[in-house]
């Protein structure tokens, strides 16, 4: 008895498949691509198609002539980013476009800015993006920079609310006092607490109570440090971390200082409180790590201890004196110092990182744990408000050593 095949599902593994089962799927079925699956076939296959011996290598030369483009025929390579966003889904789409650059070596193509304005940007990307920086011609400056910005407010947009929610919750900064003084009444409280007591014959409010503040809003109440490994494995982590420091830096009531290291250490506060765009392009991906020299050189910036957050985001792969760094990192908690390190703050799986090292910091209190950037204002918000940071990390669905 013969059965019946779904085309559209044999035309589905035709896609996944390639050109080279279209025979044996034919057999079952007929096989027949629609004008918009043949586009999206030529786009795979330029890719993904291993039988094709034209495929697109580091120089980036067309594979089979299927609109994959050229680093001397840039258009085609644009038209191929165009085909990619418009048939596949953006989850798939920021997949393709690493798979092209790992896959064909097309990372130089990005220096054309025909062919960037194309390109979905994603974490991965502007990552490999900030890694070649230093190879980015004039004329493509501009398009990557544009590029960057558009995930960075793509970024802001997903945390800024919850952030700001979290720190202000958190320091709970007016705290109200009965004594009366008029440039100190707290009008939005009084108004709510009093609505209840509307007059309705004479439109008004007759409040039974009035609420004061008992200071002048204070500003930089607290220090948050965060101190950004850039070495190349942590690429993602700095482009979350970097964002987050300019929230950070954008609110009154913290005093924000954002540092970057490797063997060296550099402070982009400014860049970072400024644009955190100028931030990203301040950053050097790669080289070495001296964690313990970037610690000491954060400590400069504690005033307060008990009010001091500081945020290590590293994967503790010391090459400077562990033995120090620990010393450090336990004479800061002993003054009172709140501290954490993330081991990666991204949504990707669980990172490699220095399991001994992150032990020793964790035994001696300083939790080290992998987070999600949606996770991190919880944990702001509990370190600033003083909570156990192990069995809120717990609490919240990370991995604290």
């Amino acid at each position: 008895m013969s059965t019946t095949v779904d085309s559209r599902v044999v035309s589905r593994w035709r896609l996944i498949l390639g050109q080279a089962v279209e025979q044996q799927l034919a057999e079952c079925s007929a096989v027949g691509l629609t004008e918009e699956e043949i586009i999206m076939d030529q786009a795979l296959a330029a890719i993904y198609d291993e039988t094709n011996e034209r495929t697109t290598g580091s120089s980036g030369s067309t594979a089979g002539g299927k609109g994959a483009g050229s680093g001397s025929s840039a258009p085609r390579l644009s038209k191929w980013l165009g085909d990619v966003r418009t048939l596949f889904p953006e989850d798939v789409v920021s997949i393709i476009q690493h798979d092209a650059m790992e896959r064909k070596g097309w990372k130089q193509l990005l220096f054309e800015p025909e062919v960037l304005a194309k390109v979905k940007p994603d974490i991965q990307l502007v990552g490999t993006l900030l890694s070649l920086k230093g190879k980015i011609p004039e004329k493509t400056k501009d398009t990557a920079r544009a590029l960057v910005q558009a995930l960075v407010d793509d970024l802001v947009k997903l945390l800024e609310n919850d952030i700001r929610r979290a720190v202000t919750g958190a320091l709970n900064r007016r705290q109200h006092t009965p004594l009366p003084s008029v440039s100190g009444m707290d009008w939005k409280r009084t108004i709510q607490r009093n609505l209840k007591h509307y007059n309705a014959e004479r439109r008004q409010i007759i409040p039974e109570k009035f609420y004061f503040f008992d200071r002048a809003r204070r500003s930089n109440e607290w220090t948050v440090i965060v101190d950004i490994d850039q070495s190349g494995s942590m690429a993602e982590s700095v482009i979350w971390a970097s964002v987050i420091g300019s929230i950070f830096a954008s609110i009154p009531a913290l005093n924000t200082r954002v540092v970057v290291f490797d063997t060296e250490v550099v402070d982009l506060t400014e860049q970072c409180a400024n644009d955190p765009v100028d931030m990203l392009f301040g950053v050097q991906l790669g080289g070495g790590t001296d964690i313990n020299k970037s610690v000491a050189y954060c400590e400069q910036f504690i005033e307060e201890p008990k009010k001091t957050l500081f945020i290590i985001v590293s994967d503790l792969y010391e090459g400077g004196n562990q033995s120090a760094l620990i010393r450090r990192m336990r004479e800061l908690r002993e003054a009172g110092v709140r501290t954490m390190c993330l081991l990666a703050l991204s949504d990707r799986g669980q990172p490699f990182y220095d399991e001994r090292l992150a032990k020793l910091l964790s035994r001696d209190g300083t939790p080290c744990f992998a987070c999600t950037p949606s996770l991190l204002p919880e944990l702001v918000e509990g370190a600033l408000k003083g909570l156990d940071l192990f069995e809120l990390a717990k609490r919240v669905g990370t991995k604290p050593e």
